[in-house]
């Protein structure tokens, strides 16, 4: 297989400074102690009751003796990912800037699976192996390289079911379960305390979330994100993104299974939907 890469619409945050890590270690959902260089990990930064407000992957950087680190996320974000870390700075010494305008972040899979440019820093992404390699390179080479591949990364990350925030949850009112940040190894149940980690504990101990991001089946023409999922007249959730017949949608789990057993079908838009799998 050749492998392709595309220009995502993703920004950079880097932190930085002597307490970097420990910074990090006390506000993310995930165990950043633990990355060497080139390394990346799925997290997260939540409200203190729970909810997603950013969700990103971080790198450690391979200079400044590994007290640096890039946050790669969703470019509409990254200022005020900036912003909000800013704010729980407090007198930890760490530096923290946003570098989208300089930096860009490209996607490659397929091929020998990882990173090809000079300069760039290379890592595997870590929520699952077939979504394949980023890079972080100066905006400038990854602009030559262009999005004319986009639409094919969209329809492999919806095939493996990788939401993405914005489209396939809501920030601030989806939980991490319901985005699917436990299934995809954004969130260690075993290091200290984080912002929003006593919601995130309880959830896990009860047995999971009542809704999710799963992965459907479309029997006709997609209808627009945000569509709503029904039952007949009732609500089981919202249409996501889509690429062909597949997609994702965030349901209440209780609702399909209800469905399911009453052997109703399940519509959005006038469009048929079926449930491919509804993880707990």
């Amino acid at each position: 297989m050749t492998q392709k890469a595309v220009l995502l619409d993703r920004g950079v945050v880097r932190v930085s400074g002597e307490d970097a890590e420990s910074f990090l270690q006390g506000v993310l959902t995930n165990d950043v102690e633990k990355l060497g260089p080139h390394e990346a990990r799925y997290a997260a930064l939540l409200t203190p009751q729970g909810k997603i407000l950013f969700d990103f992957l971080v790198v450690r950087l391979p200079d400044d003796d590994g007290a640096a680190f890039a946050l790669d996320c969703a470019a509409s974000q990254a200022a005020d990912l900036a912003k909000r870390l800013r704010f729980y700075k407090l007198r930890a010494k760490v530096a923290i800037s946003d570098e989208s305008a300089d930096h860009c972040v490209l996607a490659y899979w397929g091929g020998r699976g990882e990173g090809s440019e000079p300069g760039g820093i290379a890592y595997a992404d870590p929520r699952a192996a077939e979504v394949g390699w980023r890079e972080i390179l100066p905006r400038a080479k990854g602009l030559a390289i262009g999005e004319a591949g986009f639409s094919d990364y969209e329809a492999l990350r919806i095939s493996l079911g990788v939401p993405k925030g914005g489209v396939d949850f809501v920030y601030a009112d989806a939980f991490p379960h319901e985005a699917k940040l436990d299934l995809l190894h954004g969130v260690d149940f075993e290091k200290g305390c984080y912002v929003g980690q006593e919601v995130v504990s309880r959830m896990k101990h009860r047995g999971g979330a009542r809704k999710r991001v799963v992965r459907v089946r479309l029997d006709g023409a997609a209808p627009a994100p945000g569509t709503p999922v029904m039952d007949g007249q009732l609500p089981v959730g919202t249409l996501g993104s889509s690429a062909g017949a597949s997609g994702l949608a965030m349901l209440r789990l209780d609702r399909v299974e209800d469905a399911k057993v009453a052997g109703r079908r399940l519509s959005a838009g006038g469009v048929g939907v079926e449930v491919e799998a509804a993880a707990k």
